[in-house]
C-alpha cells in the first residue's frame, strides 16, 4: 500500500475523472473512493483511461452504513465493483462502526469471506475505536489490515495509533492537513519556512515520518502534484516533535462514538 493516496471526498462526479487523472499524472498510485462518495463510477473511469497497468494501482473503496450486516455487505460489494468496473479490489473498508447496530462484526465477517474468495485483497475498517477494534479481533480472529481515521496536527490520535502498531493495523489518515485549519498554524508556518517547504507538504511528510498512510485531497493540479512532493526531504526529530506537540484532541469530522447517518 502507497504511503501517500489520493482522496475524493466530496469531489463532486462530474470533476472526478478529471481530478483522478491529474493525481495518477502527479504520481500517485493508490486513488481512495468509498461508495457514499457518489463517485466511484467515474473513479473506475479514470483508472481504465490512464493506461496504468492495474497492478500497479492501489484501489480502496468504503461500504456505507446502510449496508451493513452479512448479505447486505456482499450485495453492496457487487454494486461497488460494477460502478469501479475491477474484477479484485485492493482494499475494503467498514465506513463508520455504528456501534449500535451492532452489525459490524457480522460486516466484518462477510468482508472475511469475500477476502477469502480472492475478490478482495486486503480487509480493514474506518473510524472505529480501540473498543471496536478489540471486539472484531477478539469475535473473528482476523485483525484489519487497516484503520482509516481522522488524524492531522491537532487530532494526533497517539494511543490509536500506539493500539494500532502494536497490532500490526496500518493507521491511514483522512483530512491529514485539517481541512486548512492547521495551515495557519505559526508552529507549522516556522517549520515551512526552516525546510523551504510549503506548510501542507510539511505536514504531510510529518505523517510519513509517523509512518501513517495519508490521503490528501484536492481538485486543483498544482496542488495535487505540489502534495505529492514530499519524498525528497525529511523533517528532524525535534520538528516532528513540534508538529505532535500541537495535538489538541480537535476533530473536524464527527465523532465514531455517536455518529450514525445512515445506520441501518
Amino acid at each position: 500500500m502507497p504511503k501517500l493516496g489520493f482522496g475524493v471526498f466530496k469531489v463532486a462526479a462530474e470533476e472526478a475523472v478529471g481530478t483522478v487523472a491529474a493525481a495518477l499524472q502527479a504520481g500517485y498510485r493508490s486513488i481512495d473512493t468509498a461508495a457514499v462518495y457518489g463517485n466511484e463510477s467515474e473513479v473506475g473511469r479514470a483508472l481504465r483511461e490512464s493506461g496504468i497497468p492495474r497492478d500497479e494501482l492501489f484501489v480502496t473503496t468504503k461500504l456505507w452504513n446502510d449496508n451493513q450486516g452479512y448479505d447486505a455487505t456482499l450485495r453492496a460489494f457487487d454494486d461497488s465493483m460494477k460502478r469501479l468496473e475491477l474484477d479484485q479490489l485492493d482494499l475494503y473498508l467498514i465506513h463508520w462502526p455504528i456501534a449500535k447496530s451492532g452489525l459490524f462484526v457480522d460486516t466484518f465477517r462477510a468482508l472475511q469471506s469475500l477476502k477469502a474468495q480472492g475478490r478482495v485483497t486486503s480487509i480493514g475498517v474506518s473510524n472505529f475505536t480501540r473498543a471496536n477494534l478489540e471486539r472484531i479481533i477478539e469475535e473473528t480472529g482476523e485483525t484489519p489490515a487497516v484503520n482509516q481515521i481522522e488524524l492531522h496536527p491537532y487530532l494526533a490520535q497517539n494511543d490509536l495509533r500506539a493500539f494500532h502498531t502494536a497490532h500490526g493495523i496500518v493507521t491511514e489518515a483522512w483530512s491529514p492537513l485539517g481541512r486548512g485549519a492547521e495551515l495557519d498554524d505559526p508552529v507549522i508556518g516556522a517549520i515551512a519556512g526552516e525546510t523551504g517547504r510549503t506548510v501542507a507538504q510539511v505536514i504531510l511528510r510529518w505523517h510519513m515520518q509517523l509512518g501513517n498512510v495519508a490521503i490528501p485531497k484536492s481538485v486543483t493540479p498544482s496542488r495535487i502534484a505540489e502534495n505529492f512532493a514530499v519524498f525528497d526531504f525529511e523533517l528532524t526529530d525535534e520538528q516532528v516533535s513540534r508538529i505532535t506537540d500541537l495535538d489538541k484532541g480537535s476533530r473536524i469530522g464527527p465523532d465514531p462514538d455517536t455518529f450514525d447517518v445512515g445506520a441501518p
